[in-house]
């Protein structure tokens, strides 16, 4: 790996099966290959690639859009081997060489096109932040080290090991525990702290960047991402992946803590403020940009349809979105209160977040007006889409379900339908009929909603993505505390209930460790932390054709392995995990 610069200029060349790690040549290509159903990837791996910004960090912080909200890249490599969603083979839609089918299978090998490309992207950020860091003020230099330190997190989390290199020079490859001991430590230092200020709780950091910029870092971002990734350390520690790490629970606690009691972000609640939650809310209500035709479908007279479904269950047929509906909308950048660090995405300026593409069946064209077909891919998984209690307002924010409706009321027709499918009406089921391979069914499977789409909408979407929100913060300090104390410590019900309150639930039932990581996987849905969720409680399972699986992922498959194109180029500098790759 001898000039790390060439990673950014790669994926131009890479290929939707095989992604390319070449680090001793540069090369320069381009796509030629359009979209069409039977490759829809093709044409996206690159979406997000690009632009800068007004100042100087603007190009190192426009890499953080490079697959985090968009097909084929992190979100992908996260959300697919998770029990989120999976993306069903149609016919000859969505193949792609069955490494879509591997993920959810747990079957990755060190050839997947995600897996490569997804490396590639993450060392493209690194490169983008050596190549400012030395031209910028020291304010901006703390704020380049912690979106370099950010990009090495999601290295550590997915593949367990990587090359360290910074604009000093290069380490060699670490392995997991000396990689989270790096991550850590630069995340301290841009701080001022080290771990025994965190175990304690004496949290003093020395201040920087700014309180109101989402898309730059302030210290409380960086004791954000220190709690998350102290809620890891005992997976990120082993010396094995089936050994014992070295669990930091208070340090998670005690960061998580630090933000919730120090800074100026609040939980994002509706315009009347649901019970329970009190100071920790802020109201969000902002217009609803992706709203039905009021004249046609009015939600005021709670309008009954035939197939019995009625307004009130279609977020879409609301002057406005709240709380936490609001949170993720096309004009979430608009008073929110909760993303401490977001990725900025913009349809024409800040290209890169494709779910609406990616999700949606093709006649979802007629109900929100997009500019361009959506692809029918990704759906969730039935098991998580029936895991929501009555009245979770969360079920209809994170997912698109039952029959859908043209911009005017009208059922979106579907006349391409199985032969099976008595009606030509467009149903998303909440089933996964049909499964993963060869057929699954086109209308099979609610879709990942909780990014709402706008009317007219282009290809790419305008919502914001979090990289840190106070809302996770608040379930990192209720595990960190339950596995300190017991599930149901009155401090953990405390903040599981605050989040519950702003799901429109009144009462939280008995807290088991079962029950709370359901609980967080309504909340942070679509958020790519489901995988990481799933190790660390010991649920990641590999996917059957059918559905969720029930047989435990073997070990080292908790974390991707290497890329082949990157091990081969880096002239030996590079070995690859043990597990067979």
């Amino acid at each position: 790996m001898k000039s790390l610069k060439t990673l950014s200029l790669i994926l131009g060349t890479c290929v939707s099966f095989y992604a390319c790690t070449d680090l001793d040549e540069e090369l320069v290509g381009e796509f030629t290959e359009s979209y069409s159903e039977a490759n829809p990837a093709a044409a996206f791996i690159n979406a997000g690639s690009g632009g800068g910004g007004a100042d100087a960090l603007g190009a190192a912080f426009s890499k953080l859009r490079d697959g985090s909200a968009g097909h084929f890249g992190h979100f992908s490599a996260q959300t697919l081997p998770s029990d989120e969603a999976w993306i069903a083979t149609k016919g000859g839609d969505w193949y792609d060489g069955g490494i879509l089918i591997d993920l959810h299978k747990h079957n990755f090998l060190a050839n997947n096109g995600i897996i490569g490309n997804t490396w590639n992207q993450q060392y493209g950020g690194i490169a983008a932040v050596n190549d400012a860091i030395g031209s910028v003020t020291a304010d901006e230099a703390r704020q380049l080290r912690v979106v370099r330190a950010f990009f090495y997190y999601r290295l550590l989390d997915l593949y367990g090991t990587a090359k360290y290199v910074t604009e000093a020079g290069d380490e060699g490859q670490l392995q997991r525990a000396a990689l989270f001991a790096k991550v850590e430590g630069e995340l301290l230092d841009v701080v001022g702290l080290t771990r025994a200020d965190i175990t304690s709780g004496n949290i003093s950091p020395e201040t920087f960047g700014t309180t109101t910029n989402a898309y730059r870092v302030n210290h409380f971002a960086v004791l954000g991402l220190l709690s998350k990734l102290y809620l890891n350390a005992e997976v990120y520690t082993r010396a094995t992946f089936a050994g014992e790490g070295t669990a930091m629970w208070t340090e998670a606690r005690n960061a998580a803590s630090y933000v919730i009691d120090n800074s100026p972000y609040r939980l994002a609640t509706s315009g009347a403020t649901q019970a329970g939650v009190g100071a920790a809310g802020s109201p969000m209500v902002n217009v609803n940009l992706g709203r039905l035709n009021s004249n046609e479908v009015n939600v005021d007279g709670n309008q009954q349809y035939p197939d019995g479904t009625s307004s009130a269950d279609n977020i879409y047929a609301q002057d406005n979105m709240e709380g936490y509906t609001a949170l993720f909308a096309a004009n979430n950048d608009q008073g929110n209160p909760e993303f401490i660090w977001s990725i900025e995405y913009d349809e024409v300026t800040a290209g890169g977040m494709n779910f609406a593409k990616m999700t949606l069946h093709y006649g979802s064209q007629q109900t929100f007006n997009f500019e361009a077909q959506p692809w029918n891919g990704y759906a969730t998984l039935s098991e998580f889409y029936e895991n929501y209690e009555a009245g979770d307002v969360r079920k209809h924010t994170n997912h698109l379900a039952g029959v859908q409706r043209t911009f005017n009321g009208g059922i979106v027709r579907d006349f391409a339908k199985e032969p099976n499918d008595e009606s030509p009406d467009l149903e998303f089921t909440g089933s996964n009929d049909g499964g993963i391979f060869p057929n699954g069914l086109r209308q099979a499977g609610a879709r990942l909603g909780k990014f709402s789409f706008k009317q007219f909408g282009r290809p790419d979407q305008d919502n914001d993505y979090p990289i840190i929100r106070l809302g996770e913060l608040y379930l990192v300090r209720a595990e960190a505390n339950a596995r300190l104390t017991t599930w149901n410590d009155p401090a953990v019900r405390a903040d599981v209930g605050l989040i519950r309150a702003r799901a429109g639930l009144s009462s939280t039932p008995a807290i088991t460790e079962a029950f709370f990581l359901a609980e967080r996987g309504r909340e942070m849905f679509q958020e790519s932390t489901r995988r990481q969720d799933q190790i660390r409680f010991g649920q990641y399972v590999a996917g059957s054709d059918s559905g969720r699986g029930t047989v435990p992922t073997r070990d080292h498959r908790i974390v991707m392995p290497i890329p082949l194109d990157a091990i081969n180029a880096s002239g030996g500098s590079l070995s690859q995990i043990p597990g067979g790759y």
